[in-house]
């Protein structure tokens, strides 16, 4: 029997069909039976501000397109961001856990907020652009590029994963499919995971998640900017770019295991020479 919680209807979240409050799109841990990794989306107007309280979650604030101001625990981080997705690396702001912060924009603008449920309260940090990892994979009709912002081993967190890709038209990405739902040691650790798309110009993407198991997450979905899809397990990939048309995704990851790992176990359909 297919868990209700991971049919199509609650895996893909349209543009504007998960919106909340002062949110364009909160995938919120209820979404789909999730516990750790959640996604917001806030635009502001030009001079617009927001607020909010970080509670049990670690979060950071990612410019999508425009700049900003992030003030949290006594600091002030000014954000250059950039004009959008397709045009580079941003900076970005690590908001701990416990504290409130209050982000404001005097042009306006669109900005992400990935966060995870943590344990340790880590320090208020700034994350510069020129710092962010940026990592050509894959070849052929699989090359895309990734941006390691949070990745392990690039920005400290205590369980956040985030990191950007950017497909070209035309190509496949999140390949060959490859899943994260089990603790395996030294093989795969558990982690959830929220996908968030924008498509350059009036284009569309595909993206495929698969049942590792009896019931599970199983979705075919076309997919326009402002979309989110929720992976709660499963095999996920490809991600499938229209020729002409760049696809964008943020990729926001976290799990119950005492450390931050990123393990993840290929399908064993797909040879080692496809990745």
């Amino acid at each position: 029997m297919t868990d209700e919680r991971r049919t199509p209807e609650r895996l893909h979240l349209p543009a504007g069909t998960a919106r909340h409050g002062p949110y364009a799109l909160d995938t919120g841990p209820a979404q789909a039976g999730r516990n750790h990794a959640a996604l917001r989306v806030l635009d502001l107007a030009p001079g617009g501000a927001h607020a909010f309280a970080a509670g049990d979650s670690e979060w950071i604030v990612l410019p999508l397109a425009g700049a900003c101001t992030v003030q949290t625990e006594g600091e002030s981080f000014q954000l250059r961001g950039r004009n959008g997705v397709f045009g580079g690396v941003s900076d970005f702001a690590y908001v701990p856990r416990d504290a409130r912060a209050r982000i404001a924009s005097g042009a306006g603008g669109r900005f992400a907020l990935a966060g995870a449920r943590c344990e340790r309260r880590l320090p208020a940090r700034y994350g510069p652009a020129p710092e962010v990892p940026i990592e050509a994979r894959g070849s052929g009709r699989q090359a895309r590029e990734v941006r390691n912002f949070a990745a392990i081993g690039a920005f400290d967190c205590d369980r956040l994963i985030a990191v950007e890709v950017v497909t070209p038209g035309g190509n496949w990405s999140s390949y060959p499919p490859h899943k994260h739902d089990e603790d395996l040691p030294g093989l795969e650790s558990r982690l959830e995971e929220v996908y968030y798309f924008e498509v350059d110009g009036d284009g569309t993407g595909y993206q495929r998640v698969s049942p590792s198991r009896p019931g599970g997450a199983d979705l075919l979905a076309e997919v326009r900017t402002g979309d989110a899809v929720l992976v709660p397990d499963g095999w996920h990939g490809p991600s499938v770019a229209e020729p002409g048309h760049d696809l964008y995704y943020l990729n926001v990851m976290a799990g119950p295991g005492p450390e931050r790992q990123w393990l993840i176990r290929f399908h064993p359909r797909y040879p080692e020479g496809y990745r």
